[in-house]
């Protein structure tokens, strides 16, 4: 036999795989343009299965007329069966998905699953179509995402253009998911990048149009509303505009509180119960749905009756109440589904109702009560995503009418105002700090040159067990060199404590107590490597501690290292005498 037939043979398609892949490294900016609409399409494709799943397989289910048990019995055993995939497979698939997404592209290089892409899909879709009220928008996000990561990771990318994909993949399911192109634009940049200027602005534009065609060509050119035209009838309604923007604000403000608190309630029950969590949500709106259909579901036929005027005011204002309490438990129970398509459905009842009551008695001077109810859409929309630009814009692509843009941008702007003062964190912020996400802020992704944490900090190899008692922990601060110690249990990083906390412990009567019982895991000092220095000296100094701890922002468990009050002050160039 030859030399030739010695070597190792590797096949033609290995070679080609190489070779292309190699081409593409040399031409990197073309292949994400051509990335871009590869990825609309796949993402568009993906959303109109969304779509059709979740309405057809709904209605196969729970038909108009059918059983009142079946509202309940259906949503209860959707939610059992999908609450146990979500825990034992797909734990990343809960919840809405763009919490996940911005700490994919923030804190984990555009990282995700194929696995949680896939999980995401199946169990929204089915948590959907068993009548669970949530909305199926900010899930198409993180799946558009994951088809953009997936697809960048597998051709080789740099970590650097893969991230770039991210905010490429959001703007397709949007413009899908809605039927709004533009507005997916600028939802990609307002509420992903956070920056209205982001250089990957032609990718998005061209993955957004392209997603939008694929969802034309699979379902017909249908707006997501059928919506009649409406006109300004009398400058008294921008006074009655203006009421609505206070209630939308006050109702975004109980949407989020409510949601957040619930949050906190199931977040302390025992860990072994998170698998069956979600029942609680299906029996709420399965007990909701018993008395009021209307409740179960994504609700985007009704929502239709409240542009068209088609709905009693009795009717809107419970659901207003019904909807709410609804969505906030099946999302707080951790069933898979967002809270686009609830914040929309909320936003046209409540200003239906008050359209309604303000045309009875003023009906020469106000607009048919459907007016109020698009306007409402979009000012729930905007006090609860806080994303007040894609809020105007999309309701203008769903009327193309631009008579209902002044009314829209003063109820926004109102309610925007009032939930930012009454709220003031966002809340996909304040989701993704309960999930242990801290995300960077405008300033920090600037990166403006100055000393950043990572160049001060070191191995943590002093830390303390959270079921250490307080006399055990004690005894083992005098053994060491410093004055605070991390504190971790089997999750990871829980807190930290101090000796002097140590010490007050001890004089209370506490030392038999487990040391977990000083510490906060959710609100604790700590820093990020991509944070100014100062800041960990800062925070030490309010802290009073000696030792900080270093945390990664897609997991404020993930203990990464510490920073030391003297390397902090070395790296200053200040040496502390012994």
């Amino acid at each position: 036999m030859s030399e030739a037939g010695d070597q190792p043979v590797v096949s033609w398609r290995k070679t080609s795989l190489r070779w292309w892949v190699s081409r593409l490294a040399l031409r990197e900016q073309q292949v994400l343009l051509i990335l871009s609409i590869l990825i609309g399409a796949l993402t568009g494709l993906a959303v109109v299965a969304f779509i059709v799943l979740t309405e057809r397989l709904g209605m196969r289910l729970y038909p108009v007329g059918s059983a009142a048990w079946h509202r309940v019995l259906i949503p209860v055993v959707g939610s059992l069966g999908m609450g146990y995939l979500l825990f034992r497979y797909f734990p990343d698939a809960r919840g809405s998905g763009v919490p996940q997404t911005k700490a994919a592209l923030f804190a984990r290089d555009g990282f995700i699953t194929l696995g949680t892409m896939f999980g995401k899909f199946f169990c929204t879709s089915a948590t959907l179509a068993s009548g669970i009220p949530l909305g199926r928008e900010g899930p198409s996000v993180q799946v558009g995402a994951g088809i953009a990561s997936v697809l960048g990771r597998r051709l080789g990318l740099r970590p650097e253009s893969v991230k770039a994909l991210i905010p490429v993949g959001t703007a397709a399911a949007i413009a899908a998911a809605f039927n709004t192109p533009l507005a997916a634009v600028l939802f990609s940049l307002e509420e992903i990048m956070g920056d209205l200027n982001a250089p990957v602005l032609g990718s998005v534009v061209l993955a957004s149009a392209t997603s939008w065609v694929v969802l034309r060509l699979m379902l017909g050119n249908n707006p997501l509303f059928h919506v009649p035209q409406y006109q300004l009838v009398h400058p008294l309604e921008f006074a009655i505009y203006t009421v609505l923007g206070v209630a939308g604000g006050l109702v975004s403000v109980a949407f989020t509180k409510l949601l957040l608190g619930m949050r906190v309630l199931f977040s302390r029950l025992p860990t072994w119960t998170c698998w069956f969590q979600p029942v609680a949500g299906g029996l709420v709106a399965g007990l909701l749905g018993w008395r009021l259909p209307q409740v179960l579901g994504v609700g985007y036929g009704y929502v239709g009756d409240a542009l068209n005027g088609k709905m009693a005011l009795q009717l809107m204002a419970l659901l207003v109440v019904f909807k709410l309490l609804a969505v906030t438990t099946s999302y707080a129970s951790g069933n898979a589904g967002g809270i686009f398509g609830p914040s929309l459905f909320i936003g046209a009842m409540l200003g239906g109702a008050l359209g309604s009551v303000a045309h009875h008695w003023l009906p020469a001077y106000t607009a048919e009560p459907g007016a109020y109810a698009l306007v409402g859409m979009g000012t729930l929309f905007a006090g609860v995503v806080r994303a007040p630009m894609t809020s105007v814009v999309m309701i203008f692509e769903t009327t193309h009418d631009y008579a209902v843009i002044v009314p829209l941008m003063i109820s926004n702007m109102v309610s925007f105002f009032i939930s930012s003062r009454m709220q003031r964190q966002p809340i996909y912020e304040a989701l993704g700090i309960q999930d242990g996400i801290h995300l960077p802020g405008a300033e920090v992704r600037r990166r403006d040159g100055q000393r950043q944490v990572s160049q001060a900090m070191r191995a943590a190899t002093e830390v303390m067990r959270s079921e250490m008692t307080v006399r055990e922990a004690f005894e083992r601060a005098h053994k060491t060199e410093f004055r605070s110690w991390p504190v971790a249990d089997e999750r990871g990083l829980v807190g930290i404590v101090s000796l002097t906390r140590l010490e007050h412990a001890m004089s209370h009567g506490e030392e038999t107590k487990p040391l977990s019982h000083l510490v906060d895991a959710l609100d604790f000092p700590h820093v990020h490597p991509d944070q100014p220095l100062h800041l960990a000296l800062e925070r030490m100094g309010a802290a009073e501690l000696d030792v900080l701890p270093v945390v990664n922002r897609a997991n404020i468990h993930h203990l990464m290292g510490v920073v030391i009050l003297s390397d902090v002050l070395n790296s200053y160039g200040v040496k502390r005498r012994e």
